[in-house]
């Protein structure tokens, strides 16, 4: 079987993380994740992950609780941290090599990020995991990823979400939606469609990065994905 990609760039939400729990990360969801990452590491893949930290903090949330938003985003940051070192040493369980590196230096918790040693790391068939966002506020980690996945010149970046794919309204609540198996950057802006937020959709356009989106949280689906088969929604 053909990889039809050499490097990928894989975004997790820090919601996923939560699987059952109301708050915070289960142990099990993230060794499952940890066990289908492996598994595409065995097929020769290069894998950088950016998790989000939407289960422990929103920066923008906060704000809405007299939160600084500068203040905000950087606990949104230090979140991030917490998730990415929980899925390398769920990695590392599972006999995976993994890397953690953060936007802002934080030794000895991570390495600095520099796009030369993630790549290194990916290389050698280490699990590049990259956290902090783009170290700056008012960027999300959606944004975070879609640069992180253009700089180490990733194939395609695939966002992992709870649901399989990009439909017209959210699937959750609106039984009418119907689902894409393809979109181009410019329909979701002009849908305007909450696929992730514009800067980062912008920023993938601009670089000609592509993005699948996809249910994470079936277990096999990474594996589907990254054969080829059409599941999720491929936006071009």
């Amino acid at each position: 079987m053909s990889n039809r990609y050499k490097r990928i760039l894989l975004k997790l939400s820090g919601e996923s993380l939560m699987g059952e729990k109301q708050y915070g990360i289960d142990e099990k969801r993230v060794t499952e994740y940890a066990s289908q990452i492996k598994e595409i590491a065995g097929m020769g893949i290069e894998i950088g992950i950016v998790i989000g930290g939407g289960n422990i903090f929103r920066g923008l949330s906060g704000t809405t609780q007299g939160v600084d938003r500068v203040k905000g985003d950087q606990m949104g940051m230090l979140a991030t941290v917490i998730n990415s070192l929980a899925l390398s040493s769920a990695l590392e369980k599972v006999g995976q090599k993994a890397r953690v590196f953060t936007a802002i230096n934080m030794f000895p918790i991570g390495e600095h990020y520099s796009k030369w040693k993630a790549i290194e790391a990916m290389q050698k068939g280490e699990i590049a995991i990259i956290s902090c966002g783009t170290g700056n506020p008012f960027f999300t980690t959606d944004t975070g990823s879609a640069l992180r996945g253009i700089e180490i010149e990733a194939d395609v970046m695939l966002k992992g979400t709870r649901v399989d794919g990009i439909y017209t309204a959210d699937p959750e609540k609106d039984p009418t939606a119907v689902k894409f198996d393809k979109i181009s950057y410019d329909e979701i802006y002009t849908r305007g469609l909450k696929v992730m937020d514009l800067t980062a959709t912008t920023l993938c356009k601009e670089n000609h990065l592509p993005i699948i989106v996809f249910d994470m949280d079936t277990v096999g689906n990474l594996k589907k994905v990254l054969s080829g088969e059409n599941i999720g929604t491929l936006v071009y």
